[in-house]
């Protein structure tokens, strides 16, 4: 049988047999051709809500309660939206930042979240409440923020915006070891630009048996010197003129990295303009006793407010053991007493619970005894409310009239005295960071931060003044501002404006000494184009992490959905004027 390839081709044009058309029949076949147009598809000309549908258009309100720790919180979250392109305004969705201490404010963090569910607001939750009881019923289906997620509220309220349920609930570790928090350069917005609320340490080492935030917060956990130090620095370039130190304890802070407050305080002293102050927070009795002398060195500092918030919650050693507060009522004496001695005129702020179980009236009068010597000029007394899920909540309760009792007699022995009136005539300076609730004052604190109010003159905000005092209540002083004085400005810069995000000038100082050097080569770049962003990504060069940031500012790109993936991608939260 003959082969398929026996006859062989020489060349390849005798594969053309005389039978096949010629060229020219094959071009005249083509005309008889008639080709069929395509319909055009009709342009949808429906209305494109972007608002809708790009997270981080949206417009968001803000409610927090509770300590200076949890403000600080909701200040850096506040931020994180804002330079991610949130409106922070009253409209889409509530993020709502919970305080879990008592019982009230609670119980208005649950109302808050009804009335905005009733409103069909998309809800955001965070802060001690949720943190300590996920599973609430009330918290049901919506989004959480963990105490130290709030560096990832961005992410949290992207998806709520979409719909969808996220909860962020885990601790922030390095080797294992637990961190104090999210970072602290993270942008923020400050609820007054003058005062700066840097959160050092977070969690304690105790174990009160009335505390709920010990089941958020959890155990000890401090911020390394130099990023508190660089914190307090980048503050006052901002033009902050007050700092306030906070944590749940102040005065455990550095135990387990292996420093203490007074070190820490003494390195910050270092960051503090003249005429700039600092203030410390809450420190429990059984840490600051170990550091009495060098604290008494530190609050007589003429940048530091002479000043310190020490709760004795009771008079009692027999309720302070219930309470397992880890100290008698000597150790609080003792604490009293020797900053007086040596910080002549310091101002001592305590906090008292009446009706704690097991609470006899002998014990209560204890703390009654203890009001009388030490006429605390700030008291904070708190009617005991048992928090689900501590020991207290177990233990036999003291009647409800009783402890109200308590409370009332406790607050009128407090109104019955003025501890300010032998400071009327006196000549003080006094730093002026806010305005009175009833706007007819500016408020200035002294240096033992007793509260004075001021004329409100435009020029005095901000300003360290001297003043003649000319009247004294039972929270306040007058000053009367000395004509021939001059105010003094401590602020490194001019303050940013409220609602103005943080961190803005760092940016921008660094940034533009180099833009022109790299106009060029990212010009050459699609900018809207998302496979050129992850080819940019993928190459994991820091300079692109930079640059293209840069170039983005300068080039006004308007492209949100693009500019949202960079900064996720690359883990930058830019505050940038797009």
């Amino acid at each position: 049988m003959p082969s398929a390839c026996d006859s062989l081709i020489e060349d390849i044009e005798d594969m053309v047999s005389s039978s096949d058309p010629t060229p020219h029949e094959r071009q005249s076949a083509r005309k008889s051709i008639i080709p069929r147009s395509r319909k055009k598809k009709e342009l949808n000309h429906e209305e494109l809500h972007a608002d809708s549908l790009i997270p981080g258009t949206q417009k968001i309100w803000m409610k927090t309660w509770g300590c200076s720790h949890n403000n600080s919180d909701g200040e850096y979250m506040a931020g994180q939206l804002a330079a991610s392109g949130y409106k922070m305004t009253e409209a889409d969705l509530w993020l709502l930042n919970s305080c879990t201490v008592k019982n009230p404010a609670e119980d208005h963090f649950r109302n808050s979240i009804k009335k905005a569910q009733d409103q069909q607001k998309k809800v955001v939750v965070a802060g001690c409440v949720p943190q300590a009881q996920p599973r609430m019923d009330y918290l049901k289906g919506l989004s959480i923020i963990g105490v130290q997620q709030i560096d990832r509220v961005v992410e949290v309220v992207d998806e709520a915006v979409k719909g969808h349920s996220v909860r962020l609930l885990g601790q922030k570790k390095d080797g294992g070891r637990r961190l104090g928090g999210a970072r602290l350069d993270l942008p923020k917005i400050r609820k007054n630009p003058l005062i700066e609320i840097i959160s050092i340490n977070t969690g304690c080492l105790n174990a009160c048996t009335y505390c709920k935030t010990k089941h958020a917060r959890g155990d000890l956990a401090s911020y390394p010197i130099e990023e508190l130090a660089e914190r307090a620095r980048q503050s006052f370039q901002e033009g902050v003129c007050e700092i306030w130190l906070t944590s749940e304890d102040t005065g455990a802070y550095g135990r387990d990295i292996g420093t203490d407050l007074p070190t820490l305080l003494w390195r910050l002293v270092e960051e503090i303009p003249e005429g700039a102050m600092l203030r410390l927070g809450m420190t429990n009795p059984p840490y600051i006793l170990e550091h009495l002398e060098e604290m008494a060195k530190i609050l007589n500092h003429p940048r530091v407010y002479a000043f310190l918030h020490v709760p004795v919650q009771s008079a009692s050693d027999s309720v302070l053991m219930d309470m397992k507060r880890e100290y008698c009522i000597d150790d609080f004496r003792r604490v009293v007493d020797f900053l007086k001695e040596k910080v002549p005129g310091v101002t001592i702020a305590t906090d008292i619970i009446c009706g704690f179980p097991g609470e006899t009236e002998e014990d209560f009068q204890e703390t009654v005894d203890l009001v009388k010597l030490y006429r605390f000029p700030s008291l904070f007394i708190n009617q005991f409310y048992p928090r689900p899920g501590t020991p207290a909540a177990k233990m036999q309760q003291v009647p409800a009239h009783v402890k109200k009792q308590r409370t009332k007699e406790l607050s009128q022995l407090f109104h019955s005295y003025n501890p300010y009136d032998h400071k009327v005539g006196e000549r003080q300076h006094v730093l002026v960071t806010e305005e009175s609730f009833d706007a007819q004052y500016y408020v200035a604190h002294n240096k033992f931060y007793e509260q004075v109010l001021v004329p409100k003159r435009a020029e005095f905000k901000g300003k360290m003044i001297e003043v003649d005092i000319y009247e004294a209540g039972k929270h306040f002083l007058k000053g009367r501002p000395v004509e021939d004085s001059k105010p003094f400005t401590p602020s490194l810069a001019a303050p940013l404006q409220k609602g103005e995000v943080s961190g803005l000038m760092q940016v921008n100082a660094y940034t533009c000494k180099y833009i022109h050097s790299y106009r060029s080569f990212f010009s050459l770049i699609d900018f809207h184009s998302q496979g050129a962003l992850e080819e940019v990504l993928a190459a994991k060069a820091s300079i692109f992490h930079l640059w293209l940031v840069v170039i983005l500012c300068n080039l006004k790109i308007q492209c949100v959905t693009f500019r949202r993936l960079y900064f996720q991608k690359c883990n930058i939260l830019f505050i940038g004027m797009f």
